[in-house]
This record gives C-alpha cells, sequence and structure tokens, in this order.
C-alpha cells in the first residue's frame, strides 16, 4: 500500500533534549504492536506482539515487527514493558530475545504468566521477567515507568506513563472503559487525569474503535445472552472465543452451570491459559464444571459445551475443522448450537463468513455479533475517546493500534476536544516523532516492513514469493522440459509440457508443443545459445498462447539441458 510517509528521509540522531517515537508495527494494521521510546542514547520498548496473516499471505504462520531499526542497539535497550497479554503485544517477545536474551521485561502476573510457555517453547530463559502491577513506579533510567490500570477483554492490562527530561508519555495500550467490569478492575481516570494535571507532553491513544460512536456495552451484559443461548438450545453448544479472552470463558462456565452442562476446554492454547488463569486466581471454576474433552464428549448432547479456538475462521484451528466436518471429537449438526463469542477482526471477514456458513449447512444454528450480543469489543469507543481527551488535556496527541482509517478517526477525536490539529501526529509504521520542547513533530522514517514467519524461516520469504504462492494457488504451474545440443544448435529431447492444478487435461496442451518445437529450433544455433535464452523463448510462447486460449496466468518454469 502506498503512503504519504514513504519518500521521508531517515531520521538524524535524536537531537539533544529530545525524546523519540519509533513505532515499528500497529500503525496501519490491527496487530504486531510495537513502540521505542529513546533518549539519552537509551531506549525503552513497550510490547512486541504479532500479525496474523490473512488470505492473501499463504504459508506464513506469523508477521512480526521489523526490528531492524534496533537491531545494532540492542545493548541500548533499557527494558521491554508489556501492555498486556495479547498476541498482538506479546507474540513476537521469542523473537526480540533471541537477538538479545537478557533484556529486562515488565509486566503485570497474568501478562508473563501468558509469556512464559512461549518463552519456553522457543527454549528461552524466563529469568529476566519482573512482575508489575497498578501503582508501581519504576526507574529505567533515562526512563521513569509508572503503571495504572486499564479494563480491556483480558484481565490485568495496564498503562503506562514514562517520564524522561525531555517530556512524558501517556500510552494507553489496549483498553476501554466499562464501569461495570466482571473483575471490577476499571479503568484508573483518576491517575489520567493526575497524569493530566502533571502535563502529558504525547497522548499515545488505542484507536480501534475510534469510528464507532458512544460507549462500549459493559462486560456484565453479556452474561444473560449467554445464559438464555444455552437455555434454548437441545443439543451441544460449541463456543469460540480467543484462547486468552479470559472473562468470556469464565461467563461461558457460568452458563453452563445454570443449565447444567459441563464445559470442555479445546485447543492446546486455549487448555493452556485457562489453567494459568485459574492458578493464578483470575478464572474461577467450581467443581464438576469443567472437565477433559473425552469426558463431556460421552455426556448426551443436551450437556455438552466446548470451548473451542478459531473465532477468526483459522483453517487449522478446532472450529473450521468442526465445521468441515474433519475434528476428531466434536461434530455440528441440527439443534446444536455455535456461538461466535470475540470480536471480528479485520480482514477475517472472509475467513468467518465461509465457517458460518459450513456450520449452517450443516444444520446448527449460528450466534454471532451480528445477531446476538454475545460479545463485546475490549477497545474504547468514539465516546469514551472523546472522555479520556478531555481528563487528560495532553499537548500533544498520536493515535496508535489500529489500520489507517481508526487512526484518522481517532485523531479528528482529539481535534475536537480542543487539541490543535497541527499537535496531532499521524504516523506510520517506522516514522519516527521526535518529543521536544512540548511539541512533536515527524522526523524521518526508518524501512519497516512485515517480517514473515514460515516454519523455521524468520524473514526470509518476500513479498515475490507470496505472490508466486497465490500464483500457484489460484493459476496453476506449467513445467516445459527440453534438451538441445549446445554445438549443433538442435532439439534432442522435447519440449515435453506438465501441468498441474489446472483444470484443463494435458492433452489441450498437444496443439501448442509443435510451436514451441519450431521456437527452440529457431532460436537455437551451432556454437551456443545460452540455456536462459531458449527458456525465455519457451515461456514466451507457451505463456502467451495460455493467455490466450485458457485465459490463464500460471506459473512457467522453462528447463532447457545443454548436451
Amino acid at each position: 500500500m502506498r503512503s504519504i510517509f514513504e519518500n521521508l528521509p531517515e531520521p538524524p540522531p535524536v537531537p539533544s533534549g529530545a525524546l523519540r517515537v519509533l513505532p515499528l508495527g500497529g500503525l496501519g494494521e490491527v496487530g504486531r504492536n510495537m513502540n521505542v521510546l529513546e533518549t539519552e542514547g537509551k531506549l525503552l520498548v513497550v510490547d512486541c506482539g504479532v500479525l496474523f496473516p490473512e488470505e492473501h499471505q499463504p504459508g506464513v504462520d506469523l508477521i512480526l515487527p521489523d526490528m531492524s531499526a534496533i537491531a545494532d542497539r540492542l545493548d541500548d535497550i533499557v527494558a521491554l514493558v508489556l501492555t498486556h497479554g495479547h498476541e498482538d503485544h506479546i507474540g513476537a517477545v521469542p523473537y526480540l530475545l533471541k537477538l538479545r536474551p537478557d533484556i529486562p521485561i515488565y509486566g503485570s502476573e497474568l501478562t508473563l504468566a501468558f509469556l512464559e510457555p512461549k518463552l519456553k517453547e522457543h527454549r528461552l530463559s524466563a529469568s529476566g521477567l519482573h512482575v508489575v502491577a497498578e501503582g508501581d513506579r519504576i526507574k529505567l533510567a533515562p526512563f521513569d515507568a509508572e503503571f495504572v490500570s486499564v479494563t480491556h477483554s483480558i484481565p490485568d492490562a495496564l498503562a503506562v506513563f514514562v517520564r524522561t527530561k525531555a517530556g512524558t508519555v501517556l500510552i494507553t495500550g489496549d483498553f476501554k472503559m466499562d464501569q461495570l467490569p466482571l473483575d471490577r478492575r476499571l479503568t484508573d481516570l483518576r491517575s489520567f487525569a493526575r497524569f493530566g494535571e502533571e502535563g502529558v507532553d504525547l497522548f499515545m491513544v488505542d484507536s480501534t474503535n475510534a469510528e464507532v460512536p458512544g460507549f462500549i456495552t459493559a462486560e456484565v451484559e453479556i452474561g444473560p445472552v449467554l445464559e438464555q443461548v444455552f437455555a434454548q438450545t437441545d443439543g451441544a453448544i460449541i463456543v469460540a472465543s480467543f484462547a486468552s479472552h479470559v472473562h468470556r470463558v469464565q461467563q461461558v462456565i457460568n452458563a453452563a452451570q445454570q443449565c447444567g452442562r459441563t464445559v470442555a476446554l479445546v485447543g492446546r492454547s486455549m487448555e493452556r491459559n485457562m489453567t494459568i488463569a485459574r492458578e493464578r486466581g483470575y478464572l474461577q471454576i467450581p467443581d464438576g464444571a469443567v472437565a477433559e474433552l473425552k469426558t463431556v464428549e460421552k455426556l448426551p448432547r443436551d450437556r455438552q459445551v466446548f470451548m473451542v479456538t478459531g473465532s477468526q475462521g483459522e483453517p487449522m484451528a478446532a472450529l473450521a475443522r468442526i465445521a468441515g466436518g474433519t475434528h476428531q471429537s466434536i461434530s455440528a449438526g441440527p439443534g446444536d448450537t455455535v456461538v461466535f463469542a470475540s470480536s471480528l477482526i479485520p480482514g477475517n471477514e472472509n475467513s468467518v463468513n465461509r465457517v458460518i456458513n459450513e456450520l449452517m449447512g450443516l444444520g446448527a444454528k449460528v450466534v454471532h455479533r451480528g445477531n446476538a450480543k454475545v460479545h463485546v469489543s475490549g477497545h474504547a469507543s468514539a465516546g469514551e475517546l472523546i472522555y479520556c481527551y478531555n481528563i487528560v488535556q495532553p499537548k500533544n496527541v498520536m493515535p496508535i493500534h489500529g489500520e489507517v482509517r481508526h487512526l484518522v478517526a481517532n485523531g479528528q477525536l482529539a481535534v475536537k476536544t480542543g487539541v490543535d490539529p497541527t499537535r496531532v501526529v499521524l504516523a506510520d509504521d517506522g516514522v519516527a516523532i521526535d518529543l521536544k520542547d512540548g511539541r512533536a513533530v515527524i522526523a524521518g522514517a526508518v524501512p519497516c516492513e512485515l517480517v514473515y514467519v514460515d516454519g523455521k524461516s524468520v524473514g526470509e520469504i518476500s513479498e515475490d514469493e507470496l505472490r508466486e504462492r497465490i500464483t500457484l494457488g489460484s493459476e496453476g504451474f506449467i513445467s516445459i522440459f527440453a534438451v538441445v545440443d549446445k554445438e549443433m544448435g538442435t532439439v534432442l529431447a522435447g519440449p515435453v509440457l506438465r501441468a498441474v492444478g489446472m483444470a484443463e487435461d494435458d492433452s489441450v496442451f498437444d496443439d501448442i508443443l509443435p510451436e514451441v518445437d519450431k521456437a527452440l529450433r529457431d532460436a537455437a544455433a551451432p556454437g551456443g545459445v545460452s540455456a536462459r535464452t531458449l527458456q525465455q523463448v519457451m515461456r514466451r510462447v507457451v505463456g502467451r498462447w495460455v493467455s490466450r486460449r485458457l485465459r490463464r496466468r500460471p506459473m512457467l518454469v522453462p528447463v532447457v539441458v545443454e548436451q
């Protein structure tokens, strides 16, 4: 995607007495959130998350922030601060620690508890983890970080107020202003007001729901709706949610208890996270309310509840396999109900709709946010953001965490509350913002690409290779093989053509083979025309014919062997 920032020069060194903010992910996308603060030659990293691939990125497992801008300055990092335990904020931490394993990490108890298994999977030490809570204030010279509670769709989320000699920054992380949160842990607006009185030079604000008017519905309103859905279902109930959504799992367990049902937690990440949440006291499970999958699947259908992953239509997740009829233990059919109890991440619409259609094709009833109030967002909407701007009264505003349209909408809200439009900084990943003498300005930009994880490969897959994968999947593949006598300039064998992933039988290409043979013989000459030249001849002839006759643009791989 083209950007107004693409021609910015590389930023100069941070001026004396200034604070630089460098976003390496999370601006222009929903995911891979990572911001680097720099002053006096030191770096403070806030969050380090992943972005999940879309359909046009086949074979990609994860997308990381581009850390190349700080790769040669790892020793300058004083700490990594994590705002909460969602994958888009902690998922890339192991990849940062592989560059420097001893970076001190600060986060809430649940956030670090969710991080520890990831570090173990990557064979990294968890010795550098430091638990902080709301009200804590720590010196990470030259930074001074104070943590305050915020409400989100995961417990134990924190905002962070960073004080430096160059100015102050309030980073909300992901937050909302639910006045009736399930855990009674409110967004600490009193601290926000206190910071405002002290002076917030730069307010970095969650933008995900900036286009949504009003205030987000309270979480407590979801419980009765789930109970009603459960009571009206005669068959099995399947609830899909994020594997980290502790509050939603709690509500499902409560609703199942009300209806005499037993819950099975399905999926490795779901089981692991809920075990951690229960052990740390964030999830309350009455005796007998949750059982292993093999136990629940033996119960009558009207007593079964399966809490699964896959609410975003991920093809390998439990819900997609249930919809496709390939799950080894769980099925869906007439009389059963499937509940999508999570927000729809932008870009996943097609995948989710496909799973919904497959489930309904099996005869199951599907309940989702579009037809019932079974989920509320964890992000502040426009009314809440305006409320915060009026409380904090920041000197400068930098919308973060969202697509371009979300960032723009958030900036417009700030202006409505009286923030000078010239002090609202809209940026993109890699765009450096300098805060000096109370004013935030764009200083330049560094290269900031999508970094793809493909199996054990990190950052080795290019956009060109992704386009080739898409071509293979949508247009097919044709190989053309021939053997040529280099000295005599004659064709000794072939051409032989093989098509893969195309509807047409190979016999349809019989008409083109004589043309390829003639083109090869015309192009070959005694004394040696290069194999590359002959390959291009075959590619050109076959490509034109396939485009004209079959209206296709497959991947063409010509091979010429010289003897």
